[in-house]
């Protein structure tokens, strides 16, 4: 199984990053399953609306070319999920996005859901999101960390003390909304999700914080295995009718425009 996963960081500016998701991804994945980790350049640089549309675009492009160089799936490795409905309604290998995923999954584990985003540009986003996906009400809050993924360099580069200094603040900012009434803690970025996979039980009070990382690799493996096993895949009504060749044809001779 061949699985290719969006990332929205720059395999220069953020290597210490992308280097250790790649080794954490391919050290969890089932026997026979590999992950390849790709970047954008630029990446999602300019936190808000217009920067998570331009890489939703280029996600998008980087999947169709997924699904005809042979990977099995495409994991929206971002956790706002810009542009997952559109690779659904393209692709006809399975798509996941992580916050969709992780959303979902989380709420198996509790009723209540705190999330931990980066910025404040993405609450609203996770807001949306949660209503996209049903679960609304069982959002108790949205709290930002308040940093850039450069920030998070040096703790994947092995500095220890950056990393404890990281989880530190993520423990300070999850903790009000377990007091709020939160009963499991979303980090909602793989960034966050990758610093925390290796806190085993890792919990905030009576709270578990879900890996989202690992919840999107599962998912997509999963959701491969369904496909080989008896062909499920979304529908294809309404909701991810499937584009027809012309429709991706166009799109993909816009971006090859832009490119020279």
């Amino acid at each position: 199984m061949r699985i290719f996963w969006q990332s929205f960081v720059d395999v220069a500016a953020n290597a210490p990053y992308l280097q250790s998701l790649s080794k954490y991804l391919n050290d969890i994945a089932a026997p026979g399953t590999s992950v390849h980790v790709n970047g954008l350049s630029p990446h999602d640089r300019d936190f808000g609306r217009l920067a998570e549309f331009r890489c939703s675009v280029q996600a998008v492009d980087y999947g169709l070319q997924a699904e005809e160089d042979g990977y099995d799936a495409f994991v929206m490795g971002h956790f706002q999920d810009p542009g997952v409905y559109e690779l659904r309604s393209a692709l006809r290998i399975p798509v996941i996005g992580t916050g969709e995923a992780t959303l979902l999954a989380a709420s198996q584990l509790g009723r209540r859901l705190g999330l931990v985003t980066l910025d404040s540009a993405f609450e609203v986003w996770h807001y949306e999101q949660a209503d996209r996906y049903g679960i609304g009400s069982r959002i108790v809050k949205v709290v930002c960390i308040g940093c850039q993924p450069e920030d998070f360099g040096a703790a994947f580069a092995g500095d220890q003390a950056a990393k404890e200094r990281m989880l530190r603040d993520f423990r300070t900012c999850a903790q009000p909304l377990v007091d709020a009434g939160a009963d499991v803690i979303v980090p909602a970025g793989v960034l966050p999700g990758l610093l925390v996979c290796g806190e085993r039980g890792f919990k905030i009070g009576h709270a578990p914080v879900i890996n989202c990382a690992a919840v999107a690799l599962k998912s997509a493996e999963m959701w491969v295995q369904l496909h080989r096993l008896n062909g499920t895949e979304p529908s294809r009504g309404p909701s991810f009718a499937l584009a027809p060749e012309r429709a991706k044809a166009d799109f993909r001779a816009l971006l090859a425009r832009h490119r020279k």
